[in-house]
């Protein structure tokens, strides 16, 4: 039963993670196109990016919290 709720709370904590950081990223970006809408192309480029780093890690925590449950 202790596996399990490890598996749980590690895609829950990497879910929250992600959540986190593209927040993040996408304050700064409307914040740089605020103060440069000239370089808006280079700044959505870097954002999307960064964005599926993010939700890369989040998948790769929700995966590995399902490979703990279901080794049960």
């Amino acid at each position: 039963m202790s596996l399990l709720a490890i598996g749980a709370a590690a895609a829950v904590l990497t879910g929250i993670g992600a959540g986190i950081g593209i927040g993040l990223a996408t304050k700064g970006a409307v914040e740089s196109v605020a103060r440069q809408p000239e370089a808006s192309g280079k700044i959505m480029t870097l954002l999307i990016l960064g964005c599926a780093l993010a939700e890369a890690t989040a998948i790769y925590g929700f995966v590995i919290g399902l490979l703990i449950v279901l080794k049960l």
